[in-house]
């Protein structure tokens, strides 16, 4: 026997001997998910954050039909202008592209940006009552629902969570 295969049949023997181990901690889980899309800060938040991609979206869709129609005006006059002054047309309405380009870029970078902040606000703003409520409960450990393969109902505490955050969060 290699020595690989040595290292793990000594290592399966004793995960074997070892046997069914106890805890005694309390551990708990949550969906965050639906306390932050269900919490009453939660909505106020995504409704900013949804009227905000909403404008944005208005905005770049209202610069983009000019666009469409500046461009579809530059090729209406292909036939009828001289070919240097077509040739300065498309130079200036390919700068006038590449600037939507580049605004629509910074856009969605401010708004990623916008997002990630006001995320981070309602972190800062319910962690201290999750604390509360884990040191009220004696919960030594809550992890997220989405890392949880299978757990009790008894162990899910989202809902009581989320009274809590609605209780003392307005």
């Amino acid at each position: 026997m290699n020595s690989i295969q040595k290292f793990f049949l000594i290592l399966s023997l004793i995960i074997i001997s070892l046997g069914n181990s106890y805890s005694s901690e309390k551990v708990a889980f949550i969906d965050i998910d639906y306390i932050i899309q269900n919490s009453l800060i939660g909505k106020k938040m995504l409704n900013e954050i949804k009227d905000i991609d909403t404008k944005n979206l208005d905005k770049l869709k209202k610069k983009n039909k000019i666009l469409k129609d500046q461009e579809t005006e530059i090729n209406n006059k292909k036939n009828i202008i001289s070919e240097d002054a077509f040739k300065a047309e498309v130079v200036s309405f390919r700068k006038k592209l590449q600037d939507f380009t580049n605004e629509k870029n910074q856009m969605k970078n401010e708004f990623n940006e916008y997002k990630k902040n006001k995320i981070q606000d309602i972190f800062k703003k319910i962690n201290p009552v999750i604390n509360e409520y884990m040191q009220t409960n004696l919960v030594d450990i809550l992890l997220d629902k989405k890392d949880i393969f299978i757990g009790r109902k008894e162990a899910n505490l989202t809902m009581e969570l989320l009274d809590q955050i609605n209780k003392k969060i307005k």
